[in-house]
């Protein structure tokens, strides 16, 4: 990657490049995206408060999202973890993971949980090789849930 990443807070000018980079994440995976399924994304500002949302970029193209969660006082939940498909294994999701721990500790979280799917292989590597641990496998729902502590 040639440009400097910067991970910054969302704008809701970041809106209409974050939905799509989202959208096509889950339509590779998937093998389709389904906007009635993905409510949130329709007002991302609105679902997730601009301070809870960050955005990765190199230059002046967005190539990653991240968001935080409240769960509880003590707990907050990782969402809508995304790279730009030709921007990945270069770094860029272990940044924004590593900004999202940060961003978590420093708000006095103690604990970090997410989920993703139980056939989404490189996602559960991923998660793996930065620390979480596997707490539930829901094989009926095909969700699978990690959790870090901070």
């Amino acid at each position: 990657m040639a440009d400097e990443l910067a991970i910054v807070g969302f704008k809701r000018a970041h809106q209409d490049d974050a939905r799509r980079l989202i959208a096509a994440g889950l339509a590779e995976h998937f093998e389709s995206f389904d906007p009635s399924r993905n409510p949130d994304l329709d007002d991302i500002a609105e679902t997730y408060g601009c301070e809870n949302f960050f955005v990765a970029f190199a230059g002046d193209t967005l190539i990653g999202t991240g968001g935080l969660v409240r769960e509880n006082q003590a707990d907050c939940r990782i969402v809508r973890m995304s790279v730009e498909s030709g921007q990945r294994r270069a770094g860029i999701g272990t940044a924004i993971l590593n900004h999202l721990i940060a961003v978590a500790a420093s708000r006095g979280y103690t604990r970090i949980v997410l989920e993703t799917t139980v056939d989404w292989h490189r996602a559960r590597s991923f998660y793996r090789a930065n620390g979480f641990n596997v707490v539930d496998i829901d094989e009926a729902r095909g969700e699978i849930n990690f959790e870090r502590a901070l």
